[in-house]
């Protein structure tokens, strides 16, 4: 019983219908071909496979590495220019504030000038904040008609920084633009005043030059002015204002005022005339004045007595030398209030009206002489009634 089993087994191996081990046979050999065959390719193409999955890697590092570098790149152009934005607000704001101080040293000058310059008309622009990065910098000095913020600086806010510095900068533009016209005012005004002086001596025959002192030395490099129209407009307003003190110091020692106080009634006047007591044609010096005796007569200008005497025709007389040259008598008086020597102002006493010496009755003669020759003095008086006396 023992001995026939495995030969039952065998019998029933054997016994399988044909088909089904014809298809087993098949998928076996199928299996260790396609075995056999990827064994064959990854043996053959294992080197080209990794090949390119590694340079797929590289690739996609690559890809990897070249997008953070446009990254960084992107972010270190944005961080650069963020500091450049930023460095060019603080040097506008240092700008701003140094012109500033300009414009408050400009305004001293023009406020050591006068009334001329009193007021700028200029619209005060609003307060700038600026970014916080951006250093706080305290103005020097109160600008007229001008604040720079709450406490008087400038702090950043926003982006809009730059415009609202832009509108600061228009502001300070506008008060320089005003500044300028303003001492090209002072200039204009000055320069108006030396030629109203200058006609007033012109008509006396007289020469500015004249009374000008010598020249004194001078010299130094040559110093272009700049191209700045206040510097120009300071230069031009200082030299008018020179000459123009100069003149009004030149006409403040003409003999400009009148001898006699009030409305003056001329008797006689300057040149060829009958001469009340021959008859006949004769040059007369001066001018004749009505004047009661013992009215006061003053000097036309300051200057120094050099006489104070009876002096034949002319009876009591008074001689001021007023220098350059020029000289002014007062005759026939009552009376001197002078002595030789005697330092007199403009308008001081030097005598009293009377009709001593050649004299038909009581009155002034005047007399002004320049460089010892007789001049009329009408020339004067007209030209002194143009200008308002401070007594």
């Amino acid at each position: 019983m023992t001995s026939t089993a495995p030969a039952r087994r065998s019998a029933g191996l054997f016994s399988l219908p044909q088909s089904r081990l014809v298809a087993a046979l098949s998928l076996g050999l199928a299996v260790s071909t396609i075995w056999a065959a990827g064994a064959s390719y990854y043996l053959v193409f294992h080197d080209e496979v990794l090949a390119r999955f590694v340079s797929r890697q590289s690739a996609m590092q690559f890809a990897y590495e070249e997008r953070l570098g446009t990254l960084q790149r992107a972010l270190d152009r944005s961080a650069a220019e963020g500091a450049a934005a930023r460095g060019g607000v603080e040097s506008r704001l240092t700008a701003l504030i140094e012109r500033q101080a300009l414009i408050e040293k400009r305004q001293g000058l023009l406020a050591g000038f006068g009334g001329a310059a009193a007021s700028l008309d200029v619209p005060a622009p609003a307060p700038v904040p600026l970014a916080e990065p951006a250093p706080r910098i305290q103005k020097p000095f109160p600008t007229p008609g001008l604040r720079m913020g709450g406490e008087d600086r400038v702090e950043a806010v926003g982006p809009d920084s730059a415009a609202r510095l832009s509108r600061l900068e228009d502001g300070l533009h506008r008060v320089a633009e005003a500044q300028s016209r303003a001492v090209a005012g002072i200039a204009q005004q000055a320069a108006r005043s030396a030629e109203r002086f200058r006609d007033l001596i012109a008509r006396t025959g007289l020469s500015p030059a004249r009374f000008e002192a010598p020249p004194a030395g001078v010299g130094g490099p040559l110093v272009p002015l700049g191209s700045d129209a206040f510097e120009r407009g300071l230069a031009d307003a200082r030299r008018q204002i020179d000459e123009e003190t100069h003149l009004r110091r030149v006409a403040a020692a003409l003999p400009f005022r009148q001898p006699l106080p009030g409305e003056l009634s001329f008797t006689s006047s300057f040149g060829a005339r009958l001469d009340p007591f021959t008859r006949g044609y004769a040059l007369h010096t001066g001018v004749d004045m009505r004047a009661e005796t013992g009215a006061p007569v003053q000097a036309t200008a300051a200057g120094r007595v050099t006489a104070a005497e009876y002096a034949g025709g002319y009876g009591n007389m008074v001689e001021v030398d007023h220098g350059r040259g020029l000289v002014t008598r007062y005759a026939h008086l009552s009376g001197t209030a002078v002595s030789v020597g005697q330092r007199v102002e403009a308008g001081a006493v030097v005598g009293f009206a009377g009709s001593t010496g050649r004299s038909t009755g009581s009155h002034l003669h005047y007399e002004t002489r320049i460089d010892g020759e007789p001049v009329d003095p009408q020339r004067f008086l007209r030209a002194g009634a143009q200008l308002v006396f401070a007594d």
